[in-house]
């Protein structure tokens, strides 16, 4: 009894050494009858193109200490494993745009190497559609293949396709086996072109031509093999004039009875403040918002009941600092927030979201921490949470609220998360959290992630970003906690009744 009083206390009273909020007090509304959709593990993707060292150097290194039989850094492998993502998005990215698959596959000294005009670099090719299936497999992940549609073929995608899926008897399936993989792959995941919109791809494409190309592609691909999900190419230049709201809506109608899946694609900078970089969240419900109206524009304007969903196939903050960490957050919980509809996302790149000492190999920086808590944790049902708390305002959004909240409830292990990112920069926000369906009655762990200063990182030898773990009990509809500055707060009531 004493142990759980005390754990009660530390929850509950944990924060006293924080800064004192001047705030009033915020209120988190939870109703697990509230649900928005179910959480597609897939949001916890990633994404690998052959940028600089992200993959030959990092990723494959056969004469790294760090290599294993294949080539393959372990370190590398051992942490993916811990972040628990499911599918990978190869090879592109700009890359894609000028790549010829079969440049990639059977023996690596009978490769060419290629002029890879994206990124003014000598691709040896050594890292082929048959590399990056295999590493898919070691660090149990989906493949997620993206074909080149700007210098590419039709006969290009549904080769590659072939060669990937199809068992045996025909041209490609049988060189597959031939170059050692006897089984098909069975990859399921197929995008038709990487940022057709952009200036910078090669073969770049107005909406036209691209839904010309991507029509023909889906439909000899879905013949190939019926089996597979196809993303489209959504917009990504976001110009002033917002010209990328009329691609989507486009690509979306003229692709309707073709794609699973429309892509998202946005990168956060700094800016020219904390409270700017902190408005990452709000940027994104506004993209999702936009572009899940217009799918639900189509489903109406098409008369089906057809399912098109968000692929957000590319998306990364800016560094590893504590700052980086919380706008990396800010994106999982949009994701969350966004469950009926965001059943995709790819982190750029799979190599950044942990540290890299080039003489010791990989650590666990802010972002492995944060990601790893919501791709542990966050399964099961999107919550509709409503936050009241303080904002504030900057040039491009108004009303920022200073909490940023998701949740999330599994049915069969009576598992709730609630994930909360403390925006304000220095100042503890003190809350009350509600339960509007039950009473919590359930034992609470509580893990925090801060750091001394918004630029700390962590560096191979110093973790000065880690979890800190609390637990106690709460009982009753309520109870209050208080939020530290510029943090990240993950609340899992009931974790003991984990299968």
């Amino acid at each position: 009894m004493k142990q759980i009083i005390r754990s009660t206390i530390i929850v509950i009273f944990m924060a006293l050494v924080c800064s004192v909020t001047t705030q009033e007090k915020a209120i988190i509304r939870i109703d697990t009858n509230r649900t928005i959709g179910g959480i597609s593990p897939n949001i916890f993707g990633s994404f690998v193109e052959p940028i600089r060292n992200i993959v030959y150097g990092r990723l494959y290194d056969p004469f790294s200490k760090f290599a294993n039989k294949d080539g393959f850094r372990q370190d590398l492998i051992d942490l993916t494993k811990e972040l628990n993502v499911p599918v990978i998005r190869w090879p592109g990215g700009n890359y894609v745009s000028g790549y010829n698959w079969e440049d990639g596959i059977g023996p690596k000294a009978d490769r060419p190497s290629r002029m890879e005009l994206a990124w003014d670099t000598i691709d040896n090719n050594h890292m082929g559609t048959d590399e990056y299936a295999k590493f898919c497999k070691l660090i149990n992940a989906e493949n997620f293949i993206c074909i080149n549609a700007g210098t590419g073929t039709l006969d290009q995608a549904r080769h590659w396709l072939e060669y990937c899926n199809i068992e045996k008897g025909t041209h490609y399936a049988d060189l597959r086996r031939k170059y050692g993989a006897e089984k098909p792959y069975q990859i399921k995941y197929w995008a038709l072109g990487n940022e057709t919109d952009g200036w910078w791809q090669m073969g770049h494409k107005n909406v036209e031509d691209y839904c010309k190309f991507a029509k023909e592609a889906a439909k000899l691909m879905k013949w190939t093999d019926k089996n597979i999900s196809l993303i489209a190419s959504g917009a990504t230049d976001y110009t002033p004039e917002n010209l990328w709201i009329e691609w989507n809506r486009n690509v979306i109608n003229e692709l309707f009875d073709y794609i699973d899946y429309i892509s998202v694609h946005r990168y956060v900078e700094r800016g020219n403040s904390f409270k700017e970089f902190m408005t990452a969240g709000m940027d994104l419900d506004q993209k999702i918002g936009i572009v899940k109206g217009q799918i639900q524009e189509a489903m109406v304007k098409h008369n089906k009941d057809k399912k098109i969903y968000i692929s957000f196939d590319e998306w990364a903050t800016h560094g590893e600092t504590l700052s980086s960490m919380l706008v990396l957050a800010q994106h999982l919980n949009s994701f969350v927030r966004h469950a009926d509809v965001v059943k995709m996302a790819n982190y750029t790149m799979l190599t950044t979201l942990m540290g890299f000492d080039q003489e010791k190999g990989f650590y666990r920086s802010a972002l492995t921490h944060a990601f790893s808590l919501y791709s542990q944790n966050c399964t099961g049902q999107s919550l509709d949470v409503q936050t009241s708390c303080g904002s504030y305002d900057t040039g491009k959004f108004k009303n920022v609220p200073y909490l940023d909240v998701c949740a999330t409830y599994q049915k069969e292990t009576g598992k709730l998360v609630v994930n909360v990112v403390n925006r304000h920069e220095s100042e503890a926000i003190e809350s009350s959290i509600v339960s509007q369906s039950n009473e919590f009655g359930r034992d609470l762990s509580v893990y925090e992630l801060n750091g001394a200063s918004l630029e700390s990182v962590n560096t191979y030898n110093e973790q000065n970003i880690k979890i800190i773990k609390t637990s106690g009990n709460v009982k009753g509809s309520s109870f209050n906690h208080i939020f530290p500055a510029h943090s990240l707060t993950v609340l899992v009531f009931n974790e003991n009744h984990l299968k």
